[in-house]
């Protein structure tokens, strides 16, 4: 009874934030609101059971995806209503793929077919069941290289997050190294002697 009040608490609250998330109108109400969907999809894998995945979710999403999100809206200061002109151009598509997801989420929920793992409640886990041990075995084993490639993605996604932010902008002082290195004493300082002050 209780695992289904919050259930359905925690995925409201997660609807209405992810509808804040596309309807905001300031990226970093945006990010905010994407934030707090994160938050409550973690609480979602607490109620499944998955603790290492609901704190790896907050840690990692949460923690320094958003963040790094947060600073690259805020530093790359996007123009919110050039990137709103298109938005009609899209809003069929956009609702024929929620027509799509609202159909099979509807499908899962109202019909249940024999067999499926949605036609059963699954039992709960023994107290010295380990899903970080299980998580680990096949994440290391069979999804190695996926999960390669994922790190390889990601490091990419930084060193273009990094090269966008340091692009040529008007008004923006930037160093010359080489022109500092480079630099004479003569170029900088000028020596003047000054005589002394006599009675």
């Amino acid at each position: 009874m209780i695992n289904g009040i919050l259930f359905y608490t925690f995925a409201t609250v997660l609807v209405f934030a992810a509808l804040g998330v596309i309807s905001s109108r300031n990226p970093v109400h945006s990010v905010l609101f994407l934030v707090l969907s994160f938050t409550q999809s973690s609480a979602l894998w607490l109620l499944l059971g998955a603790e290492f995945l609901a704190i790896v979710l907050v840690l990692v999403y949460v923690g320094a995806v958003m963040v790094l999100f947060l600073f690259v809206v805020m530093m790359l200061d996007v123009n919110a209503e050039q990137m709103r002109e298109g938005f009609t151009r899209y809003l069929p598509l956009g609702l024929a793929v929620a027509f799509v997801l609202v159909v099979e989420i509807g499908y899962v929920i109202g019909f249940k077919i024999p067999g499926s793992p949605f036609s059963s409640v699954p039992e709960g886990y023994p107290a010295d069941y380990s899903n970080i041990k299980e998580l680990g075995a096949v994440l290391y084993t069979e999804h190695v290289y996926a999960f390669e490639l994922a790190a390889v993605i990601l490091l990419v996604a930084i060193v273009a997050a990094i090269t966008l932010t340091m692009r040529k902008r008007p008004g923006l002082k930037k160093q010359k190294i080489s022109e500092q290195v480079s630099v004479r004493r003569e170029d900088r300082v000028r020596l003047v002697k000054v005589e002394p002050f006599k009675e």
